[in-house]
């Protein structure tokens, strides 16, 4: 009894202590699963919906280019094993020829030409044709139609037009002129020229048209303000018209540098590169000489491939850095 009443109660032990949650920083196991399952889904779909383009790409673009590069440096016929190689000679060979240097440089020619001549022209006649005019839209189809010609048909038909007794010469005849006729694409002097006149005919369409889309996007409402202000017409389009029309110019000079570079098909249609060479470019240069010698031919096609990609690295470089930095973002989850 003594013992019962001396003795405290029993202290009860109390309960265990719970343990510390989970941070918050880090992820559940559920949460990184559902994590993977998201992130494996999303790879799916990029190879279902990619993988097809990206494998014609690989197989049509970059392996031709790989075994291009390979084929340079052999002196091969197209037929049996690649057993000859002559290292660098085929490179050699090309950049002593005076003929595909002259080939490279009817290119720059046409390329200079066609930002100096065919860029102002078509902004000037974008600007007219941006404006209200009785019959607008049959002149913009009308500008347009040359440039939807197949090349086949477009240079065929200047061929003719331009042969000594063709349409061109005719005309001048019956107009009194008759002292300016002479063999157009024969002569070696203005041959080239003649050619960038044809080309000009044949994309000039497609240049006016782009203008024409990008003046769309330069709102109305600054040219009525500019007008309120006192600016007249050239004021407005230099000072407004223009600065907007700038990312649309950029473009077109850029795809007009490329074009210009691989121009082949009018050239090859209608002067064959000739007369002597004068109307030759690289590419048309690449089908004359490459015929029957593979490995030189391969040697000319990584030139062009080498000089268009080097420009075209060096324009979206430095002339549209600006319009690309909007375009590449960070990736957002």
């Amino acid at each position: 009894m003594t013992d019962q009443l001396t003795a405290g109660p029993a202290v009860s032990a109390g309960p265990a202590p719970a343990s510390a949650p989970p941070s918050a920083s880090t992820p559940s196991r559920a949460a990184r699963d559902g994590r993977r399952a998201r992130d494996g889904r999303k790879w799916l779909e990029i190879a279902l919906f990619a993988g097809p383009a990206l494998i014609v790409f690989i197989t049509f673009v970059i392996l031709p280019v790989v075994l291009a590069g390979v084929y340079s440096f052999y002196n091969w016929n197209g037929l049996g094993p690649l057993e000859r190689f002559v290292g660098i000679d085929n490179y050699v060979r090309a950049f002593t020829d005076p003929l595909f240097l002259g080939a490279i440089g009817n290119n720059v020619t046409i390329v200079i030409a066609s930002v100096l001549i065919q860029g102002p022209i078509a902004i000037a006649i974008a600007l007219l044709l941006n404006r209200k005019l009785p019959g607008r839209s049959f002149i913009r189809a009308l500008i347009f139609v040359p440039y939807v010609l197949a090349e086949v048909i477009a240079g065929l038909s200047w061929k003719l037009l331009l042969s000594p007794r063709g349409g061109v010469n005719a005309l001048l005849e019956a107009i009194g002129l008759g002292e300016l006729t002479q063999p157009w694409l024969a002569n070696p002097d203005i041959a080239l020229w003649v050619m960038f006149g044809i080309l000009s005919w044949k994309y000039l369409g497609f240049a006016i048209l782009l203008m024409l889309a990008g003046l769309q996007g330069v709102p109305e409402e600054l040219h009525e303000a500019a007008a309120i202000d006192g600016a007249n017409w050239w004021q407005i389009q230099t000072r407004i018209t223009l600065p907007l029309l700038a990312p649309t110019i950029r473009i077109w000079i850029f795809l007009s540098m490329i074009g210009s570079l691989q121009l082949f098909d009018m050239v090859w249609v209608t002067t064959k590169g000739g007369p002597v060479g004068a109307t030759n470019t690289m590419a048309v240069y690449l089908i004359q000489y490459g015929q029957g010698q593979y490995g030189y031919g391969s040697a000319i096609a990584v030139i062009l491939f080498v000089i268009s990609l080097v420009v075209a690295l060096l324009y979206q470089r430095f002339a549209m850095r600006r319009d690309l930095a909007g375009a590449v973002t960070s990736g957002v989850r």
